[in-house]
């Protein structure tokens, strides 16, 4: 007969069930539990970059941090060249020249690395990683930025050109290198060198004012979806940890040396995983002047939903300069996101695990 004794659990049993449950108690004691992984991983977009939201999914997905995803995501923009507007070949800029601006953020630790203005390397976002990993600067720009790219292993020196910026560039210029930012100047001959128009030496055969009307032109003219635009994501890994980033080759026919807003931390894009993140794109000449990332993570701070952040932030900008164009889109930590826009619509890319695919949101002006 089978002789039947009550369990109770010996030390080693206890204490076996207690090593199984350590990584548990440690996500709950840490924040990281069941809970936040009905939310994350998070990768949002600026645009129907689909693949390069893909490639960001597929990375944090897997186990990778937020910076791994974010630089892996623009990346791959820059690879395909999204718009003509990232990475190389696309935007030359007075001389025909392509440069890149990209800039990496880090919302845990608050560390920075961007590149400005950068030629002949065409890893914008890897190059702004590198700033980040191995400088204590937050910003590098020009031929110096190229040189420490290369010197870190990037491949280069590279012609950034290609067939369609060169024949883009070639038309413009046959079209009297209009439209163009240049703006209270007389050029001579048609495509410059220019002068102030309160020079008191203008050489032989300066232009006329009709000429001069049609270089100061409407900004509406020089900015639009495929001439001036960024790629700016934001990603939340399984741990919760958010980071940014951003990759763009500037305004097409910008005045060699311009620097928009894509490098600009607070303006492009912004990050604290204690309260979520913001990606901008546009007319990075007027809104980098009012920093509408650092806005709209600061409101969200304050208790303000994603989309009256985003709201608030666009709100700001139209007060002062009711014809520009541009976009933000605001993530907080819970995985809640909203997009506001001027001048233009807005179709950001979303990727969460509850999705099948990337799916795209389109934002009305």
């Amino acid at each position: 007969m089978a002789f039947y004794r009550p369990w109770f659990p010996s030390p080693r049993s206890q204490f076996l069930e207690y090593i199984l449950l350590l990584p548990l108690i440690f996500q709950v004691m840490l924040g990281h539990g069941v809970v936040k992984s009905e939310k994350y991983p998070l990768v949002v977009s600026t645009w129907p970059f689909l693949e390069a939201v893909r490639v960001a999914w597929r990375t944090v997905d897997t186990g990778f941090s937020a910076v791994d995803a974010v630089v892996e995501g623009c990346s791959a923009c820059e690879e395909l060249r999204c718009d003509g507007t990232v990475g190389p070949g696309g935007s030359p800029d007075e001389n025909g020249e392509t440069t890149l601006d990209a800039l990496v953020m880090d919302g845990v630790t608050m560390d920075v690395g961007a590149v400005a203005a950068m030629r002949y390397v065409k890893d914008g976002i890897k190059a702004a990683r590198l700033v980040m990993q191995h400088t204590e600067h937050t910003l590098l720009v020009g031929e110096q930025a190229s040189a420490f790219a290369i010197s870190m292993g990037l491949s280069g020196p590279t012609n950034l050109s290609s067939s369609e910026s060169k024949e883009r560039w070639t038309k413009w210029k046959e079209n009297h290198c209009q439209p163009n930012f240049r703006k209270n100047v007389v050029p001579i001959n048609s495509c410059g060198p220019y002068h102030p128009t309160n020079s008191l030496e203008l050489h032989e055969g300066t232009c006329s004012n009709t000429a001069l009307l049609e270089t100061a032109g409407s900004r509406l003219s020089r900015v639009g979806l495929h001439s001036h635009d960024t790629i700016s994501m934001a990603v939340i890994d399984k741990m919760g940890r958010i980071a940014v980033g951003t990759s763009t080759n500037g305004a097409t026919f910008k005045i060699p040396g311009r620097v928009g807003d894509g490098p600009i931390v607070g303006s492009s894009a912004y990050a604290d995983d204690e309260v979520g993140a913001c990606c901008a794109t546009g007319d990075g000449d007027i809104m980098m002047r009012f920093l509408p990332c650092y806005q709209v993570v600061e409101s969200m701070r304050l208790g303000m939903e994603p989309k009256l952040a985003a709201q608030d932030a666009i709100s700001r900008i139209a007060r002062k300069f009711p014809d520009f164009v541009g976009a933000v889109v605001a993530v907080n930590k819970e995985g809640v996101h909203a997009g506001s826009c001027h001048g233009w619509t807005l179709k950001y890319s979303v990727r969460s695990p509850d999705m099948a695919d990337v799916h795209v949101f389109t934002v009305l002006p």
